[in-house]
């Protein structure tokens, strides 16, 4: 499989991708750890004139650990969500959640903005950044403007980014000291997306509950996190369970991912709880 002729860019700043974007339009798309987008364009499934690479743009990498909130570059891979010890201790679910993410082949190269930027619903970090209430901010011809996680989403691969906007940092609140965390997957193999995933925190500040790849958007649900807040365990399931949407597909039926989904999420309830402290 090899793809249609294109022309490669590789700039060194934020704003000459943008402007690359501007000139070409359709025919251009920016491309971060690629491992989306490549394949597209082997399977000629998007026909791409223009590819607009972002390793070089030093100002897209880096992670900043503050008192109350962590700023992460929109190039920063899921092996450094891993490896790095200080983001490790003050959101622990990051790690988690990426140590599910494929194989250390993909998560060396893989980012955490192309993960979340494309809108793919299957992917594990769009609903992790809605339970941890992130948001992302993204930067275009007219400027720059901050997006919540939980306002990003609208279909699949339809989000609230602009075509010519590309997005640039995610920042994350840090959970209160003792908050409970899990996040649970089930994938038919190594490397799969899930056929159900469950994000959860629990704590003194609350709850809050996402669930992965069982609709064609990341479902963060309200009711789920103030239910499970109050003590009410199958509430919080029952709440969760109403607002998805699975689709029949090769992972199976509409009604063996809804039970998967009651497992996963009873699973990740009940490790986070046992993880709260004080």
């Amino acid at each position: 499989m090899i793809p249609a002729g294109f022309e490669y860019h590789r700039p060194n700043d934020v704003a000459s991708a943008i402007a690359l974007l501007q000139e070409h339009g359709d025919a251009a798309r920016v491309v971060a750890g690629g491992h989306s987008l490549i394949p597209m364009m082997k399977l000629r499934l998007t026909d791409l004139s223009h590819l607009v690479d972002l390793q070089a743009i030093a100002a897209l990498k880096g992670i900043e650990i503050g008192a109350g909130s962590v700023t992460l570059g929109a190039m920063v891979t899921q092996h450094e969500l891993i490896t790095h010890e200080a983001l490790a201790a003050a959101i622990p679910l990051l790690r988690e959640a990426a140590l599910q993410i494929a194989d250390p082949q993909v998560r060396y190269v893989g980012t955490l903005g192309g993960n979340v930027a494309n809108g793919d619903p299957g992917n594990d970090m769009p609903g992790l950044m809605q339970c941890l209430d992130a948001s992302f901010e993204v930067q275009g011809p007219n400027g720059t403007r901050t997006i919540a996680a939980r306002d990003f989403y609208e279909s699949a691969y339809v989000t609230a980014r602009e075509e010519e906007e590309i997005l640039t940092r995610i920042t994350i609140p840090v959970p209160a000291v003792g908050t409970g965390y899990a996040y649970e997957k089930q994938k038919r193999k190594i490397g799969d997306y899930a056929t159900a995933a469950a994000a959860v925190l629990v704590g003194k500040g609350g709850a809050s509950i996402a669930m992965t790849n069982l609709s064609d958007t990341p479902i963060w649900s309200e009711e789920a996190g103030a239910a499970l807040a109050a003590g009410d365990r199958d509430g919080a399931v029952a709440a969760a369970l109403a607002a998805i949407d699975p689709q029949e597909d090769m992972r199976g039926p509409i009604e063996f991912k809804k039970h998967v989904a009651g497992v996963v999420l009873r699973r990740a309830i009940d490790r986070a709880l046992l993880r709260v402290a004080g």
